[in-house]
């Protein structure tokens, strides 16, 4: 698709304040420093210095041309009169660490990196992947100076070279990063051929940007426009099109309003922004504790309880994020949401100086129907009357679960546990035919202590869940007859019927450690209850098995990962390290 330049922002709105020392902090800590004569003109000494903080690698699509827009920032800042200066921190991409131990980790780290490197008088960071957009805006609240956020932007979406009709798709149709792991299950059992597997793998991801549907990344990105700490269209804009190079050079312009006003970050997340936000159970909550403000799983219920789910974007609908972007991205949404409902505070503050409702005033019109779009449904005719995040518990989870249950997959599941105390195993498993319809799979020792480091079991839903009615180990209908549980976590992208954040895991005793294969487990969305049917005898006598079996001691002794196991918080806390 070609670049299409059809969206606009406001200006910044002028500064109240001409007092305003824009240099207040880099003038205490770097004027006059022998050092700093060795990279910075003298002339530009007394300048306002930007950090700008690309969370860059050149190992992942997400994260490779990070630098390339961190230089655009830096052209926009000199435009502006201010010096930027560019630091990076880890580019940790989900699709290259997805079931190790370091993926969870790699927020805090991105988070603590940007807020100690460097005391600079604002920050522009510009995030990639999932993780990285979570780390950038705790760092933002935490420094708590004028910042903006620009996010590096969806992937474009590839195309097919050959036909697959086994999984309904033919040469020319789209592909994405999510059917790359679905062919791996469908080529585990014999379903593909290795040419058609390898289309799928070589073609997903044809450039740069983040998985191209609601995935985490574009789920976080979503979430942080709505919470105003980027400019509008931010989340939406493709990393390749050209309006995203735009987008880096304006925003050393909004930022410089920032510090003629002194907006910073705490003065624009409130808890009305981070109800406007609600999507990502587990890094709100860690954002919402950075900046002090009141925010509980139970919040997340609440909302999705009132909120109707009218995208129609995979991993569970037909579209792409850059279809949301070419109808009017997210401004266009909110825009129609505030006219129509009550589900948006417009009021809150944003980086442009303006509000939310300011913002969107001049965003294009939703228009219903195909033609013109069925990207985004109308709230009369919505996918889900209710959001697909659901707050579970029961004897299984004490604490809290969270289910993403669209309806697709149906609301309950009964089913037999198969067990597994590592993700190394299910591969194996699938291969020689031992999962059967009725299970649920139960993945433990996968928590932020337990593994240590809660690393996502996303390709396991993805790969389960392909099967589909013709697999040939499977069988029919495998991915609405098996459920997967876990203490772990789950990517955006996965669908089926999938528990993850069980709280207490495993490895702290909770009750997911104490069940056997066989047992019986019963998951209700609409009760919103998770549990097992075991006997209180039964269950005490196996804690005190489990007790004396060593299961829940470390299984680390040195580094990062054993100061993480150590520190981190619960899940259903937001798995907070401070």
């Amino acid at each position: 698709m070609a670049d299409v330049q059809i969206h606009t922002l406001p200006r910044p709105i002028s500064p109240t304040r001409k007092d305003v020392k824009l240099n207040k902090y880099s003038s205490q800590l770097t004027q006059d420093k022998v050092c700093v004569y060795a990279v910075i003109d003298a002339d530009d000494i007394e300048k306002p210095q930007i950090g700008i903080s690309p969370i860059w690698w050149e190992g992942n699509p997400c994260n490779t041309h990070l630098l390339d827009l961190a230089k655009a920032v830096k052209e926009g800042c000199k435009e502006e009169d201010l010096v930027g200066l560019t630091f990076n921190t880890i580019g940790v991409s989900d699709a290259i660490t997805m079931g190790t131990d370091g993926g969870l980790p790699s927020r805090d780290i991105i988070a603590d990196s940007i807020e100690a490197a460097q005391h600079y008088d604002g920050n522009i960071s510009i995030p990639g992947c999932d993780k990285n957009m979570p780390g950038c805006a705790m760092a933002a609240v935490r420094h708590n100076r004028p910042t903006i956020i620009v996010y590096g932007g969806t992937i474009q979406v590839g195309v097919r070279h050959v036909d697959c009709p086994e999984m309904g798709y033919s040469k020319g149709d789209s592909v994405n990063i999510s059917d790359a792991f679905e062919s791996y299950g469908a080529f585990a059992v014999g379903k593909i051929t290795e040419e058609q597997r390898f289309d799928i793998v070589r073609h997903a991801c044809p450039g740069a940007g983040a998985c191209g549907g609601m995935y985490t990344a574009n789920t976080m990105s979503s979430a942080l426009e709505v919470l105003g700490l980027t400019l509008p269209y931010s989340s939406s804009t493709p990393a390749t099109y050209g309006e995203k190079l735009k987008e880096c050079r304006r925003a050393a312009g909004y930022l410089k309003k920032l510090l003629e006003r002194d907006i910073k970050p705490r003065d624009i997340l409130t808890r009305n922004s981070f109800l406007n936000a609600i999507a990502i159970v587990l890094h709100l909550l860690a954002m919402a504790r950075a900046a002090d403000v009141e925010l509980t799983i139970d919040d997340f219920q609440a909302v999705a309880d009132r909120t109707p789910y009218l995208a129609n974007l995979k991993p569970s609908g037909r579209y792409y994020m850059e279809d949301l972007h070419r109808v009017g991205g997210i401004p266009s949404l909110l825009k129609y949401l505030l006219a129509h409902t009550d589900l948006i505070d417009g009021t809150q503050l944003t980086v442009t100086g303006r509000t939310l409702a300011e913002n969107v005033a001049d965003a294009a019109e939703l228009e219903f129907g195909q033609p013109p779009q069925d990207v985004v449904r109308p709230l009369a005719d919505p996918i889900k009357r209710t959001g697909h995040i659901a707050i579970l518990r029961g004897n299984l989870a004490p604490g809290s679960a969270v289910a993403k249950i669209t309806g697709a997959e149906g609301v309950r599941f009964q089913g037999v546990a198969k067990c597994f105390d590592s993700l190394d195993g299910f591969y194996p498993a699938l291969a020689a035919g031992e999962i059967k319809p009725g299970m649920v799979l139960v993945f433990r020792y996968q928590g932020p202590k337990g593994a240590p480091g809660m690393p996502e079991c996303h390709a396991l839903t993805l790969t389960y869940c392909s099967q589909g009615p013709t697999g040939a180990l499977i069988g029919a209908g495998l991915a609405g007859s098996t459920a997967l549980i876990t203490d772990g976590r789950f990517s955006g992208a996965s669908r089926g019927f999938i528990i993850g954040h069980i709280v207490p895991e495993a490895r702290l005793g909770g009750p997911i450690a104490l069940v056997q294969d066989g047992d019986m487990i019963v998951i209700d969305s609409e009760k919103r209850t998770i549990d097992w049917d075991v006997s209180d005898e039964e269950e005490a006598r196996r804690r005190k098995e489990w007790e004396s079996s060593g299961k829940g001691a470390l299984t680390v002794r040195r580094g990062i990962l054993l100061r993480y196991a150590r520190d981190v918080a619960p899940a259903n806390v937001g798995a907070y390290c401070d």
